[in-house]
């Protein structure tokens, strides 16, 4: 740790990853750029859980996310040799996998000895989805109250948000990095700082800035410039984008910085940003630890890309447990083709008709068919004015449904427009749009008490 005073003692939490999928090259720069005691990488997202199970289904060697590995390697040095420790919810569906992973790669590099696994593991329902049904646990569609039986044959994933307490159990049992499957992008930064500080488990304002500091590091650069509509335009050096870091105390306060020399900027506007992301209602931010009131968070400039949060309550979590819940629902494919100047949008419309008459001569049926005129309608509704002058416009039409024959069929009837419809077309060298399978998203509810998470150190 940073400083000898135990009242003063600072934490620091370093934000490497915000998605699976985010700068490969976070991870490094964040163990390496300054001091850091915890790397935080966040890879699930609701999606991501079923791509997961996806993979496990072909392989049961795989279902986690692989850039971990890489990731890993990068900072093995850091782990290793200097302490750092790492916690990551890159265990998807297959944290025991993921962890096996690790340890091949640690071999490769001669660090085996010097890590000390943890792997968190319950989160995943779906080996017990029926005998919870049974049980009577309906876990009903949030918004719809539909029960999970109408739909149980195509569920594809079931996983459970677990919080941070066995991430501290991890930690407490000697774990230099903590594997989770579906834990809360809050755990893991809120279950070092618990860790380390010894917050107890009803301190709900402590455990609350827990949860606040997760959520502004949760998105990675998202918080120090990257996406940030407020100040997009004078961001300084983003291709050098700093990620942030929270220097946590006992008290619950802490400072969101970045390392020195690292683009990016860390400001008020930055972490209100970050801040109101998928907040909700703003006085009931639930997880599984502490239900969080983001009305009282102050933030104040602390000096340059510094600012300090502070202020924050909370109070008792609830009785459940959120369930992500992915199941198959139908077939997509989505294709495109661009017009140029004159009459851009005449054209593209006159395509859009033709299209659609012959899919309908076809007798093709489908739940869904959309288009889009980017450039003129897609994003905010139609431009001021008709969009006639516009001097490009591209033809994005889509179609879903629960026949693939059909979705396939309407794949080969976009590229005969080329030579047999409107002129002036080009951006179709990406040859048939591809069918993708629709996978949609179940949020439910569980009773906490029917999940228990486990916690298995590997060396």
């Amino acid at each position: 740790m940073s400083d000898s005073n135990s009242t003063e003692r600072i934490v620091r939490v370093a934000s490497g990853q915000g998605f699976w999928g985010d700068w490969l090259e976070a991870p490094r720069r964040q163990v390496e750029g300054g001091q850091v005691d915890y790397l935080m990488l966040d890879y699930l997202a609701e999606v991501t859980m079923s791509i997961v199970q996806k993979q496990k289904e072909r392989d049961p060697n795989m279902g986690y996310a692989r850039d971990f590995i890489g990731a890993m390697e990068s900072v093995f040095p850091a782990v290793a040799h200097r302490g750092v420790k790492v916690i990551a919810n890159a265990g998807g569906v297959n944290p025991q996998a993921c962890a096996t992973a690790v340890l091949v790669a640690a071999d490769r590099h001669g660090v085996r000895g010097k890590l000390r696994l943890g792997v968190v593991t319950g989160d995943d329902l779906l080996p017990r989805l029926d005998a919870l049904l049974e049980e009577g646990h309906e876990l009903k569609h949030m918004e719809t109250g539909e029960p999970l039986s109408t739909v149980r044959d195509r569920v594809l994933s079931a996983n459970a948000y677990i919080g941070s307490t066995p991430i501290v159990e991890a930690l407490a049992r000697g774990a230099n990095v903590v594997i989770t499957g579906r834990s809360t992008d809050t755990a893991l930064t809120m279950a070092p700082l618990r860790h380390e500080f010894g917050w107890a488990a009803d301190d709900w304002d402590k455990m609350a800035a827990g949860i606040v500091a997760g959520h502004i590091l949760e998105c990675g650069a998202q918080a120090s410039g990257g996406n940030c509509l407020h100040e997009w335009r004078s961001i300084p050096d983003l291709a050098n984008v700093g990620y942030p870091i929270a220097e946590a105390k006992a008290d619950g306060t802490f400072v969101i910085t970045k390392h020195p020399g690292t683009g990016g900027r860390v400001s008020v506007p930055s972490v209100t940003e970050q801040l109101v992301y998928e907040m909700g209602d703003p006085k009931s931010y639930i997880t599984p630890d502490v239900v969080a009131d983001f009305t009282s968070i102050r933030l104040t400039a602390d000096g340059e890309n510094r600012v300090r949060v502070h202020g924050i309550t909370g109070g008792p979590a609830t009785p459940f447990l959120k369930v992500s819940i992915a199941y198959r629902a139908g077939w997509k494919a989505v294709g495109t083709l661009v017009y140029a100047w004159p009459d851009a949008l005449e054209k593209a419309q006159l395509a859009d008709r033709v299209l659609r008459e012959r899919l309908d001569r076809l007798g093709l049926s489908f739940d869904t068919i959309l288009t889009e005129f980017v450039g003129v309608s897609a994003t905010h509704g139609p431009m001021a004015g008709d969009g006639a002058q516009a001097p490009e416009v591209q033809l994005r039409i889509g179609v879903r449904g629960q026949d693939r024959a059909a979705v396939e069929r309407f794949t080969r009837e976009l590229a005969p427009l080329v030579l047999n419809g409107p002129p002036s077309v080009t951006g179709f060298a990406g040859g048939r749009p591809k069918v993708e399978e629709i996978v949609a998203y179940w949020p439910a509810l569980i009773d906490k008490r029917a999940v228990t998470t486990a916690v298995n150190i590997v060396e």
